[in-house]
């Protein structure tokens, strides 16, 4: 499967999950694909489905796609204007954290895709006042002509996918937005990950982990929940308590947070649902992804 790249960037993307994620996912998707948890966007926009719920906390992200939903923001335009801010980043120093600036007080989707792609190592980060605070990446010739083709490509097929199919882009927590879910559709959940780096645009604690279970086990449809299982030093103990009556599969991934190397380690990931997927497709690799309960996880 040829993986999709959408141009908003962050940590923890699921890109190399995604072909994982797909094999998983019903062949037909008789009703909604209903995301509350949006984040990029990157899960959707390979599942590809023909009709889509996607939300987010965090405003920024949801006025950007629906900026290439309503034709504000097109190739030509992401071209000029990363071409022209790009210059003035090469030539003024400290150019970045003026477009930062003037971000946090317009929130201008354009300058929220520079900062997102001229901001260290990927990160989407705010302050609890709600202001972008991730810094430079250091790389002043960032925006060379190679690298805006690259995003405008992405920009291009996020608005022809956009096009073709039946998106809604709300800004609102997993609450209002699994409440809106019917028993025919499909609930995918990526929440940050529970006692882990969390400070993405909103925290994420155990109450929200214990409410996001409530809604999700009372749930007609089927869901899929994004999850972390385990690293070489701790278990998700969330797994043996709250989720331990659903089914869940296991990939590795080598996942990480900051800039620093000791935050780089594999990480096993974990998606638990409440239905037996029809197939589990054997991948390129040869490794075969075993359905198994959660009681049996801890010999997995």
């Amino acid at each position: 499967m040829k993986v999709f790249v959408p141009p908003i960037k962050s940590q923890g993307i699921k890109t190399k999950l995604v072909p994982w994620i797909s094999d998983i996912v019903s062949q037909q998707i008789n009703g909604t694909w209903i995301e509350p948890f949006m984040g990029t966007g990157v899960v959707a926009f390979n599942i590809r489905p023909d009709k889509a719920i996607l939300c987010d906390t965090n405003p920024h992200l949801i006025n950007f796609y629906n900026s290439i939903k309503d034709g504000t923001i097109n190739p030509n335009i992401v071209r000029y204007f990363l071409e022209e801010e790009g210059e003035n980043l090469l030539k003024i120093e400290g150019y970045y954290y003026e477009i930062r600036k003037r971000f946090n007080e317009k929130h201008n989707p354009l300058d929220f895709l520079f900062i997102n792609r001229a901001g260290f190592n990927g990160m989407i980060r705010f302050n609890s006042k709600g202001g972008h605070n991730v810094p430079f990446c250091k790389k002043p010739n960032r925006f060379a002509k190679s690298y805006v083709t690259k995003i405008v490509n992405q920009v291009e097929n996020i608005q022809k996918i956009i096009q073709r199919s039946d998106y809604t882009f709300m800004n609102q927590d997993f609450i209002e937005t699994i409440s809106m879910a019917s028993d025919k559709d499909i609930v995918y959940c990526d929440p940050p990950y529970i006692d882990r780096h969390v400070d993405y645009f909103n925290s994420w604690n155990e109450n929200d982990e214990n409410k996001l279970y409530e809604l999700l086990n009372s749930f007609g449809g089927k869901f899929i929940l994004s999850t972390w299982h385990s690293n070489k030093y701790r278990d998700n103990e969330y797994l043996k308590t709250i989720w331990q009556k659903f089914d869940l599969l296991t990939k590795e991934h080598f996942y990480h947070i900051g800039g620093s190397e000791n935050n780089r380690n594999a990480m096993l990931e974990a998606l638990v649902l409440n239905y037996k997927p029809f197939k589990i497709k054997e991948q390129k690799n040869k490794v075969q992804y075993s359905l198994f309960h959660n009681h049996a996880s801890s010999q997995a």
